[in-house]
């Protein structure tokens, strides 16, 4: 008799939540978390504050989403966005005091924090600087060895965290275009963001389902993906959320939190 294996594809989506600030309404937070698989909670240093961070634990809690670190530069006033040359030393600071703010929290409500995803100019430098890629990586192991590290694919980061043999998960975004070089356009240019709901749930299954990145030239870039991130601060990020999700799942794609993906399985 012939046994055959079925191979189902896991996939991750992520978003950045609890950034509440002069600059971005946290209002879909409780509805993402509905959709999403792991919430990277914003830490009170480039947006968000401890009601924030109770109030998103509590409800991905009740969901079963996985909590990650969203650290950043500490720079409420450009939420994080303005690029900053801080010593080694300040790097690795940032990064734990930001952890132990969120993972103190999370304990309170017998949750812990069990990934970290660098946000805004930290983590578009670490993207292009080894360097820093490595002082980040190297943080976040000391910290926890246990910790999953969420990366951009393709990016420096990832080198960085390989050369640590960390449990790396790596995210393509679903709402923003890439360049040739497989980063993504600035947002600072007009094609920066993808705010039509179907082209992004397009231009994700492509992705996932090539494991590769679409660049906004039409260049395709072989990469791992294990997560798809929706960022919570565009006004469609809700729409884009629900079609993504329903669109991954009608394909096929067995959506899990981080935590629970079956590489990360002891």
């Amino acid at each position: 008799m012939l046994y055959l294996t079925i191979i189902t594809m896991e996939i991750n989506i992520n978003c950045d939540l609890g950034e509440k600030s002069k600059h971005h309404s946290n209002k879909h937070d409780p509805d993402l978390l509905k959709i999403v698989n792991s919430a990277n909670v914003a830490c009170g240093y480039h947006a968000g504050d401890e009601e924030t961070m109770n109030h998103i634990i509590e409800i991905s809690k009740k969901n079963g989403v996985s909590i990650g670190a969203h650290p950043s530069f500490n720079d409420p006033e450009n939420f994080g966005r303005e690029r900053m040359n801080l010593s080694n030393e300040e790097i690795k600071k940032l990064i734990i005091d930001q952890y132990n703010i969120l993972q103190n929290i999370a304990l309170q409500h017998g949750e812990v924090v069990s990934h970290i995803k660098p946000h805004g100019a930290l983590n578009n430098m670490a993207c292009e600087d080894i360097d820093l890629a490595i002082t980040l990586a190297k943080t976040i192991k000391s910290i926890d060895k246990e910790l999953i590290y969420l990366v951009p694919t393709g990016s420096k980061m990832q080198e960085a965290a390989k050369k640590l043999d960390m449990k790396i998960a790596c995210e393509i975004f679903a709402d923003r275009n890439y360049e040739d070089d497989g980063n993504l356009v600035s947002r600072k240019k007009s094609h920066a963001l993808i705010t039509d709901p179907e082209i992004a749930k397009k231009h994700v299954l492509k992705m996932v389902q090539t494991q590769s990145i679409n660049c906004h030239s039409g260049k395709q870039i072989p990469c791992e993906i294990d997560s798809v991130c929706i960022h919570g601060d565009n006004l469609s990020s809700l729409e884009t959320a629900k079609s993504i999700k329903k669109n991954l799942v009608e394909n096929g794609l067995v959506l899990k939190k981080l935590n629970k993906m079956k590489k990360f399985e002891q």
